[in-house]
């Protein structure tokens, strides 16, 4: 049966896949389509969702499910919608009082629009901007700095600046392409005239690269274990939605060609004939920037037109979020492609053996396939020099806006975060006192300001209750309430938890509820983060009470309680 996944007791079930495979499959065709509707509509999901569906075949709860729950989707749409980033670099910046700014500006709540349909404010959790904010997206325009709601009501001159991108390794491996002017797709014609998959794969594997994205698994035996299996797709993760972020946005926006050569390599060495990069909506200029590249690589000849077409060189589409963090996990993201809820599904099984409508799919982040390149013209030993032993190569570090030099910085894994804090980011501006840092985004956690004497390794900050993640940094100094904070991390939890779980479903709304309580967390909250960290689906549930407990011994008796 359609749905039923080989190999498992009894055959789990997927209903969707179940009911749009006997439907012609048209669940895939449904994501476009909701968009389409949604930007022509200023009504709720329920007057056009159902009429989409049908359109495809499908019931009115195909149609409905993902357009609720997708913020883009469910958001009301005025005819000019302002989106308005909420996340912690953000709110850092100034303390999350430039929300009320801007909705005083427009004269609109967020999450609503006015009556008469010209305008909209939706809250979003990161737009990429952690360098310059408060931030928002006006259209697709970007809007940055203190005086954010002033520009919005157009009395302030319009402001976004480009990402500062600096190396301080000495060699660049991401930001050659940006600051050395490699050409990736070089590297590619060199590597499909004279390599075999083996040889690709081989050089990965002695470069010890691992994912990118926060797990950290080995990249080259998540390929191995899609090597040789039909229908092998290769999807690009840039739904970078850790907070304090941005270095897929700045790799897709400025270096386009570096991440579709990587995503290339991967699809050649994988045997895949077709390549997914899904882009999170919160990026415009990286979706227009990665479709002119995938038209300008066509033309050439680099990519293929169509999936009939694809051998060697892959079929490449480009494909727009719709605003969820945890869409960004692999099954959700794969959910989300397939045209339903961005939910996280219980592995196993793995998206390596069934992952885009059962297909083998290998999911590897924007950040991973751009060292591809790198790692092929140079060979895997080279890369294995950089970092640390089992901690190989480079990694982007995003400074937040607090920060004297905020910015993008490529270093070697090992680093010691205070050298990156004060050496290169030069500490907080106007001399301030770095209170707490937040690493590696809501799921990542935090160090004490006079804690920083640790390498930049996943390894050596997990034995300091922190993450690597993405590796985004968020500075806080004692402008910050450290209740507000703790607030402001659990109402994310609240706001981006799939629903798919109970202990994270329902644990992280009870966990915002005694965050703005006046009693603290009592003594039933070490049961709760227990139950949330042990049981949840996902590493979304399942870190949120390990980084409020960093959270809580970073800023030590003033958060006492949280450090269960």
């Amino acid at each position: 049966m359609a749905g039923r996944i080989p190999g498992e007791p009894g055959g789990r079930v997927d209903a969707l896949r179940e009911l749009t495979a006997r439907h012609g499959g048209r669940g895939g065709l449904l994501p476009a389509a909701l968009e389409r509707a949604r930007s022509g509509s200023a009504e709720g999901p329920g007057a056009w969702a159902p009429q989409v569906a049908a359109a495809a075949g499908l019931p009115a709860a195909a149609g409905l499910g993902p357009a609720t729950f997708f913020a883009d989707l469910a958001a009301p749409r005025g005819e000019r919608h302002v989106r308005v980033c909420t996340a912690t670099a953000c709110f850092a910046a100034r303390g999350g009082r430039h929300l009320a700014e801007v909705e005083q500006a427009l004269g609109v709540r967020a999450g609503t629009a006015d009556e008469t349909g010209s305008i909209s404010l939706q809250t979003a959790h990161c737009l990429g901007y952690c360098y310059a904010g408060p931030a928002a997206l006006d259209g697709t325009l970007p809007r940055t700095g203190p005086d954010l709601a002033d520009q919005l009501r157009g009395r302030a001159e319009p402001c976004a600046p480009d990402i500062p991108a600096t190396d301080i390794t000495g060699a660049p491996v991401l930001l050659a392409g940006i600051l050395g002017g490699q050409s990736a797709w070089r590297v590619w014609r060199e590597a499909v005239a004279g390599l075999r998959p083996e040889d690709v794969r081989g050089e990965i594997a002695v470069s010890g690269l691992r994912g990118r994205g926060g797990a950290g698994f080995p990249v080259a035996d998540k390929w191995d274990a899609a090597v040789g299996r039909p229908d092998t797709v290769v999807v690009a993760n840039g739904d970078e939605g850790d907070p304090g972020s941005y270095a897929d946005r700045l790799l897709m926006e400025e270096d386009p060609e570096g991440v579709l050569t990587g995503l290339a390599l991967a699809c050649f060495a994988c045997g895949a004939r077709r390549g997914i990069v899904l882009v999170r909506s919160e990026y415009p200029k990286a979706m227009a920037r990665l479709r002119q590249e995938v038209e300008r690589a066509t033309e050439k000849g680099d990519l293929a037109a169509s999936v009939e077409e694809a051998g060697s060189r892959p079929f490449v589409e480009i494909v727009e979020g719709a605003g969820s963090y945890v869409a960004g996990e692999e099954t959700a993201l794969i959910a989300r492609l397939e045209g339903a809820r961005g939910c996280a599904r219980p592995r196993p099984p793995y998206p390596t053996d069934h992952g885009l409508w059962d297909m083998p799919t290998v999911v590897n982040n924007v950040e991973t396939l751009a060292t591809v390149p790198w790692i092929v013209a140079h060979g895997g030993a080279s890369y294995a020099r950089r970092g640390v032993p089992h901690e190989t190569g480079t990694k982007l570090v995003c400074l937040s806006e607090r920060f004297a030099r905020p910015g993008a910085y490529e270093a070697e894994l090992g680093t010691p975060v205070g050298e990156i804090v004060t050496r290169f980011g030069g500490g907080l501006k106007d001399g301030r006192e770095l209170v707490a840092l937040q690493i590696g985004g809501p799921l990542g956690g935090f160090l004490a300001g006079t804690a920083l004497d640790v390498p930049l390794t996943t390894a050596a900050l997990a034995e300091h209750g922190a993450a690597l993640g993405h590796a985004g940094m968020v500075a806080f100094d004692a402008a910050v309430d450290p209740h507000e904070l703790l607030g402001h991390i659990w109402e994310f939890a609240a706001d981006e938890s799939c629903g798919a779980c109970s202990p994270c479903r329902i644990g992280t709304r009870r966990g915002l509820a005694l965050a703005q309580g006046q009693a603290g967390p009592g003594e039933s909250y070490g049961q709760l983060a227990r139950l949330m960290g042990e049981a949840s689906l996902c590493a979304f549930g399942r870190r949120v009470p390990a980084a409020v407990r960093s959270l809580a011994r970073a800023y030590g008796p003033a958060l006492e309680g949280w450090d269960r």
